[in-house]
């Protein structure tokens, strides 16, 4: 499996929003690491030529190619980082900028992509102007098809490894996952299977793995019984809950382990090493992936973020009933149906019309350009209905029109293993009118939840409105809209104000239903 490389923050400029779940990355030099035993230059700032300023002092680098226009990345849905900065910034703090992760951002809001026919991915790319002379925000939206609710699926097999520690019993923790898992037991099917494992100072499985049809008062009264204990020893949890799920795994089924914790391992292996080899092993060998969902104001989030990301999984966190009931109501059911595996997304700028680039986040999806389209590279997993949206900044060169860029997705299926791709371009033609002008509300949005988690992570992207202008945008179109999502991050906006965030900083890249419900 190939290892998720970290980026440096610095790359080069343009917006793109991919629909699904997941992606990342940028310039093949704006990687600061390639697979065990390669070598790579280090990152370059907006995806030029290193300076002797980029060097730190006392270090000896030699200056990297010249970048070669493309950013490669693995698909990704995660959006517990928007998600636990939502819960930090309504408790009066603001969050450690180390958790904030502006694609998980991004991708917390659903935009009304074209769903393709078929199981694959639909690829949509726009983009408009930022205000700052040169830049723009292109966005690439990538979508799956929904599934039927009622309509066939292939079963699930999930095993729940379930946090029963100390810190558990704060309220909005153990007692939202029991009422999770008791609605979530009433909203699967009779061919479904579930098994449970608990975790403290040690892990015990409170049920073996057992057909809902059969068992759902069992599964109930299992669930009602669980209190908090001790410590927490998450490598024990996830150890034997894989060890369940190996020995309760359905060919045919969607087999998963759903980890529910707060992530502050304190007991057993904390570093995580032997815990991330396990669930490698069971990905690899048994294609059982991992689905983190995060509770509680303190909350390990690289921790979980890890776990999932070896699971070939994705993260979310939940901090009241409604939004628990989304996730496993409305979502978790439907989307064990899987749509695509090791998904990667690599975009191809055109050098006759951009100077430069950045993509906004991903920076632990990077793929090396040259994985792409090696099969056995770890990509993502993406379930029916998802939407995945990677945002770039983009300097375009003065007076220069034609092509933009071109995305493609490349993706094998769920069950043959069979390679797909699919693309999609936009040209300059896009960026005649201002990100902020009418009739951009959807991209508008994009922008909006991608230059606040720049700005909560201190981060510089060129034509960054203010914090009260953030608030402002998102704030009318909750009123046009009429959604509730996006109220809920206008008041997280005005909140990180009132607490003293800045409003914006100095721009690097300057020269000199709820129609949008993840």
């Amino acid at each position: 499996m190939k290892q998720r490389r970290r980026m440096g923050l610095a790359a080069g400029l343009v917006l793109v929003a991919l629909v699904s779940t997941g992606c990342g990355g940028g310039t093949s030099a704006d990687r600061s690491s390639t697979r065990e035993g390669g070598n790579r230059a280090p990152a370059v700032p907006d995806g030029g030529a290193r300076t002797d300023a980029d060097t730190s002092e006392g270090e000896q680098r030699s200056r990297p190619p010249a970048p070669d226009y493309l950013s490669t990345f693995a698909l990704d849905v995660d959006t517990a980082s928007y998600g636990y900065a939502r819960r930090t910034l309504s408790e009066g703090r603001l969050p450690d900028p180390a958790t904030v992760r502006p694609e998980e951002f991004v991708n917390s809001f659903r935009p009304d992509y074209p769903r393709p026919k078929g199981d694959g991915f639909s690829v949509t790319l726009d983009g408009a102007k930022t205000g700052e002379d040169g830049w723009s925000l292109v966005r690439v939206g990538l979508a799956t098809r929904a599934t039927d609710r009622t309509g066939e699926r292939p079963p699930a097999a999930l095993t729940f490894v379930v946090d029963i520690s100390g810190s558990m019993a704060e309220p909005g923790r153990l007692d939202l996952v029991k009422t999770s898992l008791g609605t979530l037991t009433d909203q699967l099917r009779d061919d479904d299977s579930v098994a449970l494992v608990t975790f403290s100072d040690e892990a015990e499985t409170r049920l073996p793995m057992t057909r809902v049809g059969t068992g759902r008062d069992r599964i109930h009264q299992v669930v009602s019984a669980l209190e908090t204990t001790s410590s927490t020893n998450v490598e024990a949890g996830v150890r034997t809950g894989y060890d369940v799920a190996v020995r309760g795994r359905r060919a045919g089924a969607t087999n998963r382990v759903v980890l529910l914790s707060d992530a502050l391992a304190n007991t057993g292996d904390t570093e995580a090493r032997s815990i991330l080899n396990r669930i490698d092993e069971a990905r690899r060998t048994h294609g059982i992936t991992l689905f983190g969902v995060g509770v509680g104001s303190e909350y390990g989030d690289a921790f979980m973020e890890q776990l999932a990301d070896k699971g070939d999984g994705n993260t979310t966190y939940v901090s009241t009933p409604e939004q628990a009931r989304k996730v496993f109501v409305e979502q978790l059911p439907v989307n064990v149906e899987l749509r695509a595996r090791d998904a990667k997304a690599q975009v191809a700028f055109d050098r006759a019309t951009v100077e430069r680039f950045r993509l906004i986040g991903y920076e632990n999806r990077a793929v090396a350009d040259e994985d792409f389209r090696d099969d056995r590279v770890d990509g993502g997993e993406v379930g029916a209905g998802h939407t995945v949206t990677a945002l770039y900044a983009v300097k375009t060169r003065p007076g220069r029109t034609g092509r933009l860029a071109t995305a493609t997705v490349r993706w094998l299926d769920p069950r043959s293993r069979a390679p797909h791709e699919q693309s999609g371009t936009v040209d300059t033609g896009v960026l005649t009118s201002s990100v902020w002008s009418a009739g951009h509300d959807s991209l508008q949005l994009t922008a909006v939840a991608a230059y606040f988690a720049d700005r909560l992570r201190g981060g510089d992207l060129p034509g960054a409105p203010g914090l009260p202008a953030l608030a402002a945008y998102s704030g009318a179109i909750a009123d046009r809209s009429g959604s509730k999502v996006v109220r809920e991050l206008t008041e997280s906006i005005r909140q990180a104000e009132k607490l003293g965030l800045p409003a914006a900083g100095p721009s690097r890249g300057a020269e000199s239903e709820d129609p949008y419900s993840g």
